[in-house]
């Protein structure tokens, strides 16, 4: 497995494993298979794992960190604070805004310390801007934590240029965590521009249009009630079916290459920029083994822009206006 920088001071494989979908949102699956699915991802040198405290909510921070109870040392390790979680009407806990008060920071460090069983959070992310809060507290507050041993990183998910300025100011960002594919070019504009100038590592998230993009989901049908994708613009049926003639698209080209349409919607993104590390997330070992292998997969320049421009139309937007108002602050 190649290897990229995170930030200064980490090296983390060229691809990471985005944890999410064992726990929450997608409608899970055993503990058992998801525990193979990390051990198998360590075994063939993928060593960068991502969670989030709100994944579950706490859920996904325990599973993460019992299946690397015993393999600490061969992993990088990223969770995210910056919700406020409380429990609802029906007892179970639920996201109830953000809230990146330097306080709640600490505390939330090591809630998430004592779920994923460890002495230091490799790369602590503030999941979303907090407006109320000015971004030098809440990174004020994360540098205090490092300077204590308690995180070695600091991260920002999909915050603005200003504000990335402004954090990076007080503290050095290691990583920006944007959503980021063939199908969301969004961090073109500014953040990988900025992220090159500064020094920082792109992480993208969904680079496989939650599995959209490659085919995988042709349906609402497909997928569960309480899945999350149900309710966002770009999985209503008329944007799926919109879509389908550019997942047939990025098939024939993939065909062309030998490869798999997730393979070569990897492979577009490892080849835009050496300081990108995406993180698609899957459950199975298959669907793992078949990402890892984007690595070895290179394009020219003017193969990664005809790729790109013959995959730009997409239909529906990422987010509703609610969830995109939380982003780009």
């Amino acid at each position: 497995m190649k290897t990229r920088k995170l930030g200064q001071d980490l090296s983390v494989s060229a691809i990471g494993l985005g944890c999410m979908g064992m726990s929450h949102a997608y409608g899970g699956q055993p503990e058992a298979q998801s525990i193979a699915t990390i051990h198998r991802a360590l075994d063939i040198g993928v060593t960068f794992f991502d969670t989030a405290e709100v994944y579950g909510p706490f859920e996904n921070e325990k599973l993460v960190g019992k299946a690397l109870k015993d393999r600490r040392d061969e992993a990088v390790i990223a969770t995210k604070f910056g919700f406020r979680i409380r429990k609802d009407a029906s007892g179970a806990a639920a996201m109830d805004g953000v809230d990146s008060r330097p306080e709640h920071v600490k505390a939330v460090c090591e809630e998430s310390l004592q779920r994923l069983g460890l002495e230091t959070i490799d790369l602590f992310y503030q999941h979303r801007v907090d407006p109320s809060v000015p971004i030098e507290e809440t990174v004020g507050a994360v540098a205090d934590l490092i300077k204590a041993g308690k995180v070695r990183a600091l991260g920002l998910s999909e915050a603005g240029a200003d504000t990335i300025r402004r954090a990076h100011a007080v503290h050095p960002v290691s990583a920006v965590q944007n959503e980021y594919s063939l199908w969301t070019r969004d961090p073109e504009a500014e953040i990988i521009p900025l992220c090159e100038e500064l020094g920082i590592t792109l992480v993208p998230y969904s680079p496989l249009g939650r599995g959209q993009l490659t085919g995988a989901i042709t349906s609402r049908d497909q997928l569960a009630e309480g899945d999350f994708r149900r309710n966002l613009p770009r999985f209503q049926e008329e944007a799926i079916a919109a879509n389908a003639a550019l997942a047939d698209t990025l098939k024939a080209l993939a065909d062309e290459r030998g490869a798999t349409p997730a393979q070569l919607a990897l492979a577009w993104i490892l080849n835009q920029k050496p300081f990108i590390v995406p993180i698609p997330g899957t459950r199975k070992i298959e669907r793992l083994e078949e990402n890892a292998a984007a690595v070895d997969i290179v394009l020219t320049k003017d193969e990664v822009a005809a790729i790109g421009e013959r995959l730009s139309a997409v239909s529906g937007a990422r987010y509703n206006p609610d969830q995109l108002a939380m982003t780009g602050r």
